[in-house]
């Protein structure tokens, strides 16, 4: 059947009809999608679709790519109960779409041909590894783009599959395909290495014999590339740095000054999402527990690069969200219970709600990196820190509030590592803090509040004298009118630190008090007392 097998013209015009009406933005979507299970019903109807998207010249590339989508969803269920036939023709449909001068089907050839793998294995398909290898030695753009696309995909989803011995195969694939991803490396064509970079990073875990044998060449190849002119590209060679520190760091134990420098450089590409994948190599390397005095040298470099990362991003998130307040009405997500837990070891942005999809980016990541070298070398960083944090704090002008803010956050940042250092000036910092919750701007007024928090333990533990006790009720009373704030973010980072204060303080201060104060100010708010 795979030689013969040709579609009726009137089912293929009928099938065309429905996958353009389905496009259609005005057409009935249900009843297109029930006439298409009607049809999926038909033995050969996933034949159809592998005629459309692989033949249908004359077709968009939209209803082209929707019959390839279509077939892949359709062969997850009944690709194994499928007639033999049926799986050579899809098959030997697909192979030469991996070479479509099209990128938009190459693309989709690739996912089908992936989730064909997946389903029954590459033994059973001998001829897609003949083919892709033929295709990555062709030299042809196109085919070896359409081949490298599939393997990143199979790559990502089934590496194990590739692995491991096949039945008419001399040797394991991975043994064939490694070597050609390394040569990739030094193609001219971005898209090449970008997908060569990301298939050898889903072996790193596995370190198959031949990866282990090769690990000089990846080593050469990922500083061949990390200063390559495409973003995507350097993103990929830091995060294969980030992964070799995390899962094998003796491979990059002779290399790692030199590392260390380029990740430092890279922490301020321009590109930030390349930054934010190199920021990432520091708390890496903290947790692998690897020699702390590598980094210690760096440090007055490292820190002004991470707090100049902290300072909002003009883009981000959060600058929207400030701009909401009480003149907004309240959603469901706004008003419903909020459990709090202890989180003194979390972010500014841990308390959000689980429904919140938080964006991790290179202000956090740089912020937790600062977390984790203030726990590794404790006051060790307050002389490279602590002048820039004084600087920032110092500005008054409308201007510069960013700045201020992300000196805030770093104080938050090493308020558990940097504790002893600190300590001396604690009442200092607190009563600046407890100016700056009643800031202009409210992520100002936040980050105060969760940075307050972050000093809880003193708070309490400086209420036993007078002094102490004054600023105890400043910070206890401060975040209660935080927490009738007219922004939302406010008021959310005022009942968080607010939690977390009487959390340590519970068994100091009288429950009764608490109380008493939290109806106090409720009543006022309504202008009853």
């Amino acid at each position: 059947m795979a030689a013969t097998w040709q579609p009726v013209e009137e089912g293929f015009k009928e099938i065309c009809g429905l996958l353009e009406q389905q496009m259609s933005p005005t057409s009935d979507k249900s009843q297109i999608w029930q006439q298409l299970q009607h049809y999926s019903l038909i033995p050969d109807f996933n034949n159809y679709l592998a005629f459309i998207f692989a033949r249908a010249e004359g077709k968009s590339v939209d209803i082209r790519q929707a019959a390839g989508l279509l077939l892949k969803n359709n062969l997850r269920g009944v690709f194994k109960t499928m007639p033999q036939g049926n799986q050579q023709y899809i098959k030997s449909e697909l192979l030469p779409c991996l070479g479509s001068s099209d990128r938009h089907i190459r693309s989709t050839a690739g996912t089908i041909v992936s989730a064909i793998v997946q389903l029954d294995g590459v033994g059973s398909w001998l001829e897609l590894m003949h083919t892709l290898v033929k295709y990555l030695d062709s030299n042809d753009a196109n085919l070896m783009e359409g081949a490298m696309d599939a393997l990143s995909k199979i790559c990502e989803d089934v590496p194990q599959f590739l692995d491991s011995d096949v039945s008419g195969l001399s040797e394991r694939p991975v043994n064939v395909f490694i070597p050609r991803f390394l040569q990739l490396f030094h193609s001219p064509h971005a898209t090449l290495k970008k997908l060569a970079l990301g298939c050898v990073y889903q072996f790193v875990m596995l370190m198959p014999k031949v990866l282990h044998v090769n690990m000089d060449k990846y080593l050469q190849g990922l500083f061949l590339l990390a200063n390559d002119s495409a973003a995507e590209v350097r993103k990929l060679v830091c995060a294969a740095f980030v992964q070799l520190v995390e899962v094998h760091p003796a491979f990059l134990q002779t290399h790692m000054r030199n590392l260390i420098e380029y990740i430092l450089k890279v922490n301020e590409d321009g590109d930030d999402e390349v930054a934010l994948e190199a920021c990432e190599f520091w708390s890496a390397y903290a947790d692998a527990q690897l020699p702390p005095e590598n980094l210690r040298e760096y440090l007055p470099r490292l820190i002004p690069v991470l707090l100049s990362n902290m300072v909002y991003a003009d883009d981000d998130e959060s600058l929207v969200e400030a701009d909401e307040d009480d003149s907004l009405p309240d959603e469901d997500k706004d008003i419903k219970p909020r459990f709090h837990s202890s989180r003194f070891h979390g972010s500014e942005d841990a308390d959000d709600d689980d429904d919140t999809v938080n964006v991790w980016n290179l202000r956090k990541c740089s912020a937790a990196a600062l977390d984790v070298l203030s726990n590794v070398f404790g006051d060790g960083i307050l002389s490279s820190l602590m002048p820039i944090v004084q600087t920032k704090l110092s500005t008054t002008d409308d201007a510069s509030w960013k700045e201020r803010e992300a000196a805030v956050l770093a104080l938050g940042a090493v308020a558990e590592g940097c504790i002893n250092g600190l300590y001396p000036h604690l009442s200092e910092i607190i009563g600046f803090l407890i100016i700056l919750i009643d800031d202009k701007f409210p992520l100002i007024r936040s980050i105060s509040c969760w940075t307050l928090s972050r000093f809880s333990k003193y708070v309490v533990q400086s209420n036993n004298h007078q002094q102490g006790h004054e600023q105890f009720n400043k910070v206890l009373m401060g975040l209660l009118r935080r927490m009738l704030d007219d922004n939302k973010r406010v008021q959310k980072a005022a009942c968080s630190a607010f939690a977390t204060l009487e959390e340590v303080s519970i068994k100091i201060i009288v429950h009764t008090l608490i109380s008493f104060i939290c109806i106090y100010m409720f009543f006022d708010c309504f202008g009853v007392i």
